[in-house]
Formats: structure tokens, sequence, C-alpha cells
């Protein structure tokens, strides 16, 4: 392989820098919804904060809050529950942005904070080991700091509209987590499995309590989107920083 002259290395960096700013601040504007629906669910300011530093990870987020938002506290172990299985898929990111990321435990241990959707999709799109670096931490970062700042304003904006159900926010956390999936359904596979999951999940909402519902479609999700009935990949990395949306 031919080296890369340093001019273009210069290049490429300059380019994953602005790729990473412009990622993190489409994605930090959703944090003002997720801030004030938290809110909405029953969580206070500084909650709703905490849980975007420690857990930040959007579609873990949404799903918690809408959870909550539906069966209360008493459905808090469920909405734990439905977080972590959508926060899983950061682990397999880790595998893939481990060599990006160098040796170290402590630099390993700040990657794993920021291996989301957008920062592993923009690390991959770069041509080279040190843009893919680059883009890497100035994307995770990017969103990270975007994204907390944008929760605490809509936290604040949500704490100031009062009863949320006035305003018909009670269900704006279901029609949130709606449109993050939205822009995956881009092939039929992707259908199938939510179509499947939606089936099973209103089947069983009068049956069982808050939250178990949402636990079983994602099982049973798991299930049609293994077998691969309808064929082909979809690539949410790519779509993620695309859209600058975080599933």
């Amino acid at each position: 392989m031919p080296a890369t002259h340093p001019d273009d290395e210069a290049v490429q960096q300059r380019l994953a820098i602005r790729e990473g700013v412009a990622v993190g601040l489409a994605t930090a504007a959703y944090g003002v919804s997720f801030g004030a629906l938290s809110v909405a669910a029953g969580l206070d300011i500084w909650q709703t904060s905490f849980i975007s530093i420690v857990m930040f990870s959007g579609g873990s987020q949404f799903a918690l809050v809408g959870v909550l938002a539906a069966g209360g506290v008493a459905a808090g172990p469920a909405a734990i529950a439905s977080a972590a299985l959508l926060g899983v898929r950061n682990g397999i990111y880790g595998m893939r942005t481990a060599p990006i990321i160098g040796p170290g435990a402590w630099k390993r241990l700040a990657a794993s904070w920021i291996t989301i959707d957008e920062s592993t999709a923009v690390a991959l799109a770069q041509p080279t080991p040190r843009s893919r670096r680059v883009g890497f931490w100035v994307t995770g970062l990017a969103v990270f700091i975007g994204w907390n700042i944008t929760t605490l304003v809509g936290a604040v904006i949500g704490d100031a509209v009062g009863d949320t159900r006035a305003y018909g926010l009670d269900a704006a956390a279901a029609a949130a987590f709606v449109g993050l999936l939205w822009p995956r359904l881009k092939r039929m596979q992707a259908v199938a499995v939510a179509v499947a999951a939606a089936v099973v999940a209103a089947a069983l909402t009068p049956i069982l309590m808050p939250g178990l519902p949402v636990l079983v479609a994602a099982l049973v999700a798991v299930v049609v989107g293994l077998f691969n009935w309808l064929g082909g990949s979809t690539d949410t990395s790519a779509a993620s920083a695309r859209s600058g949306l975080r599933p």
C-alpha cells in the first residue's frame, strides 16, 4: 500500500473533524426532546441530566422514559431492561472500534463511554487510521457535550410547562421513539422486524404490566431479525450518521 502524503493526511483529518462536528450538532438537537419527555414521564431535571450523562444512548434513554411514562415507577424494572437491551449494540460497536482506539486502559474506558452509532459510523467512514481515530473522538465528544447541554435545556422547558397531559405530552415519548425508528425502515427485512414486534406489543399490552410487552416484542424482533427471511442487511451505523438520529 502506498504511503499517505502528509498533506493528504491533514486534509482527511480536517474532513473527519468537520463531519464529526456536523453530526454532533445535528444529534444534539434531539436532546431537547428527550429532556422534555423525561420530565413528562415523571423524572426531575437532575435525574434527567444524570441519565443522559451515565447512560448516554439515545434509543435506550427514549425507551426508558417511554416505559416509565406508560407505567410509572412500577414499570421501573421493565424500563431498565428495555433500555439495557437496546444498549447491547454499543458493545458490538466496541469490537469494531477497538483497533481504532488503540491500547491503554484509560483511553479504552473513555472510548467506551462515547462508543455510539454516530462515533462508530464517522470513524469507519474515514480512509486512514489517523482520520478514523480523529473522527471517532471528535464525533463522540461533540455528541456527548451537545446532547447533555440540550437535555438540560429540554428538561428545564418541560419542567416549566407544568402538567404535560394538558398538552398531550404523556404520549410524546412513544411518538419520539417511532421518529427514531422510521429512518431505519428502508429494507423489507427491517419492516418485517418492526411490524412483528409492533403486533406482539399491541396484543400483549392489555394483558401484561407496562414495560413487559416491549421486552417480549424485542425478543420477537431478535428472532425475526436472525432468520433474515427477506434478505439483505442494513448498515444502521451509516444510516445513523446520515440522519443524525440515535437509535
